[in-house]
C-alpha cells in the first residue's frame, strides 16, 4: 500500500521506517513542510516522500495520523479522508502528561466527529516507539497491536498491515470502547503484551 503518516516525531519516523521495510511505501508530512524532511528521507530510500499535509491525505490508501491531539482538528482536509481508512494513532493528555478527562468518551469518538467519512480505526497508539522499532521482527510470541473501529472493513485493511508488520492484530470492539481500552489511562496503553495477555485483558 501507499501510507500516509502525517506527523514525523519519533513515532511517526519509526513507522515509516518498519513500512517500508516490510515493503510499503510512504508518504510523510509534517506541520514544518515537505523541505524539513530530507534527513528522514535519506534513511528511507526511494519508497518514501515527502508532501504537504494535504497532498499526502490525498495520495494514500491508508492514513495514519500521529500528531497530537489538539493539532489533528481541521488539519487535513475533510474531502481528502472522505471514505478513507483512517487511523488515529494519536493519545489525548492533559498537561502535566495525564490521561484527559473525555465523561466517558473515547478520543477517537472525537477524532470521527471532526471528520465525518472517514473509516476511522483507532491504532498504532499503545507502543512505544523503541519496542515499534523491534518488536515486530524479534523471535518469540508476536506482541499485539489493536484495532478499534465500527468499520469491519477498515479493521480488516489495518490489521492486515499490523500482521504484515510482525505484530498480532487484536480487535479490541468499537470505537468507543474499544478505544476507551486503548487510550491513556485504558489496561492496554503502554504496556507489550502477547495476543494471549491482550485477549485476556479484553475480555475481562
Amino acid at each position: 500500500m501507499t501510507i500516509g503518516i502525517i506527523g514525523t516525531g519519533r513515532i511517526g519516523s519509526t513507522l515509516a521506517r518498519i513500512l517500508v521495510a516490510a515493503g510499503h511505501r510512504v508518504v510523510l508530512a509534517n506541520a514544518h513542510g515537505p523541505h524539513t524532511l530530507g534527513p528522514l528521507l535519506a534513511g528511507l530510500g526511494p519508497a518514501a516522500r515527502a508532501a504537504t499535509v494535504a497532498e499526502a491525505a490525498e495520495r494514500a490508501e491508508l492514513l495514519v495520523l500521529m500528531v497530537p491531539f489538539d493539532s489533528a482538528r481541521g488539519l487535513v482536509p475533510r474531502a481528502a479522508v472522505r471514505d478513507k481508512t483512517v487511523v488515529d494513532a494519536m493519545n489525548a493528555f492533559a498537561d502535566g502528561g495525564t490521561p484527559r478527562k473525555l465523561d466517558g468518551r473515547a478520543s477517537s469518538e472525537i477524532v470521527a466527529e471532526w471528520y465525518p467519512g472517514a473509516r476511522l480505526v483507532k491504532s498504532l497508539n499503545t507502543m512505544h516507539f523503541e519496542t515499534l522499532a523491534t518488536a515486530g521482527t524479534a523471535s518469540g510470541e508476536r506482541l499485539a497491536h489493536y484495532t478499534a473501529g465500527d468499520d469491519a472493513g477498515a479493521k480488516e485493511i489495518v490489521a492486515k498491515m499490523l500482521t504484515g508488520l510482525g505484530f498480532a492484530a487484536v480487535d479490541t470492539g468499537s470505537l468507543h470502547s474499544g478505544g476507551i481500552l486503548q487510550q491513556p489511562g485504558g489496561p492496554l496503553f503502554n504496556r507489550p503484551l502477547t495476543e494471549a495477555q491482550a485477549s485476556a485483558w479484553i475480555s475481562r
